[in-house]
């Protein structure tokens, strides 16, 4: 009867020590794919953008100040701007937003908030071969004032 406890307590401290390496799994995937566009890191992009990726987003017309489509991007397209960014070296102030809350895991999936100097991206991740990889970006850019 003594069993029933400490089992109880293994489980419960294994899905604990799961949940909170998962979360630092997501986390690393979203700093990834913010360093990677920051510092024109095409190797950190790879490591976290899946093939298939596919990400789309609204921009402020300044002129207008609505919100428009800004088209998608690809996971081609996505590596091609990091090696643009760091041929020109053209990358994020110092002191430029890097922000990742993430919302929600279960086993295979997850969604993680990122804040960075192009706006708000909402991502979608799944778990390949243990490796938390992105999916799919919406985002908007950012309020202009």
């Amino acid at each position: 009867m003594k069993k029933v406890p400490a089992i109880l307590l293994l489980i419960l401290l294994t899905n604990t020590a799961f949940a909170q390496d998962a979360k630092e799994a997501v986390t690393r995937s979203c700093l990834n794919y913010i360093e990677g566009f920051y510092e024109g890191d095409t190797s950190k992009l790879v490591q976290c953008l899946m093939p298939s990726l596919y990400k789309f987003g609204y921009w402020k017309d300044k002129t207008t100040g609505k919100y428009a489509p800004d088209g998608n991007m690809t996971f081609r397209q996505a590596l091609d701007y990091a090696k643009k960014v760091m041929d020109k070296k053209k990358f994020a102030k110092s002191d430029a937003p890097k922000k990742v809350e993430v919302l929600d895991i279960q086993h295979t999936i997850a969604a993680a908030k990122v804040t960075a100097w192009w706006g708000t991206d909402y991502i979608l991740l799944s778990r390949q071969n243990d490796q938390w990889m992105i999916e799919q970006v919406l985002w908007e850019g950012p309020l202009q004032k």
